[in-house]
């Protein structure tokens, strides 16, 4: 095991491979562009936007979170345990960071979410784009960053580790008040009331970005403002959808209420 472990180490001793942080880059941007080209009238497949004609293959969806995002919690962490770079206190706080996030979706997340099944193809797709994007984040911090020992006390660092928390705040509460929308039993879909929800239908999204707009300031990084970009491409519509989802099933919807960012949109 010791053997296994050094070796892992010896691996992990690596200088930066910026042509492949770079492509990887890119490739976040270029996703997103696509996915906001290709679902402008239709959502991706699964929850309530799932549509199973023809007949797809499906995973529970407490096995199916797991899976697909527990490698962006892993590999960040192995990246960090067996790098035999100098440990960089700021470095080391906002990677943290990223692998709490992952933690709370992996862990906790999987096991209270009462979802619909996944389609096994997004599900392998999730488990894709985290493998990679846990990888590019975890490589650039640890062998690319220029970000030093006095980083931690940078304000882009101190501003952008508490946007994140903020939403990561409003992410979990939000969360917490879809899970208990419906009793026990209870199928029908319901208007989501309290929190952010008051001023916008996807709160729980618009938490999410501004996490990751919050990792980008803190890391000032291009690999993590494309995911962060990313992540506005991929889940900023979705909020959308759900959005005129409630408008077309609720009319006694609430007017004031706008799909992602309070009063604008």
């Amino acid at each position: 095991m010791i053997s296994v472990w050094r070796l892992i180490g010896r691996t992990c001793k690596m200088h930066c491979y910026e042509n492949l942080v770079n492509c990887l880059t890119c490739w976040l941007i270029l996703m997103g562009v696509i996915h906001l080209l290709t679902h402008r009238k239709i959502q991706s497949s699964y929850g309530r936007h799932m549509a199973l004609s023809p007949p797809v293959r499906t995973v529970p969806a407490r096995l199916a979170w797991f899976i697909q995002e527990v490698p962006a919690l892993v590999i960040p962490l192995l990246l960090m345990v067996t790098s035999q770079k100098p440990s960089i206190i700021g470095i080391y706080m906002v990677l943290g960071t990223f692998s709490l996030h992952y933690f709370q979706r992996t862990v906790i997340y999987s096991l209270l979410i009462k979802g619909k099944p996944f389609p096994l193809s997004t599900m392998v797709a999730g488990a894709i784009f985290c493998i990679l994007n846990g990888s590019l984040q975890g490589h650039y911090l640890l062998h690319c960053s220029p970000l030093d020992d006095e980083w931690s006390a940078d304000y882009r660092c101190r501003t952008g580790l508490v946007v994140f928390y903020v939403g990561m705040a409003i992410n979990i509460h939000s969360d917490y008040i879809l899970r208990n929308l419906r009793k026990p039993g209870e199928e029908a879909y319901k208007i989501p009331t309290g929190g952010l929800f008051e001023y916008v239908s996807g709160a729980n999204y618009l938490g999410e970005i501004i996490e990751w707009f919050g990792f980008a300031l803190a890391t000032w990084s291009l690999p993590a403002l494309a995911f962060a970009l990313f992540t506005l491409s991929f889940i900023g519509p979705r909020a959308y959808y759900h959005h005129r989802f409630y408008q077309e099933k609720f009319k006694d919807y609430p007017k004031i209420r706008k799909a992602l960012i309070p009063f604008i949109i």
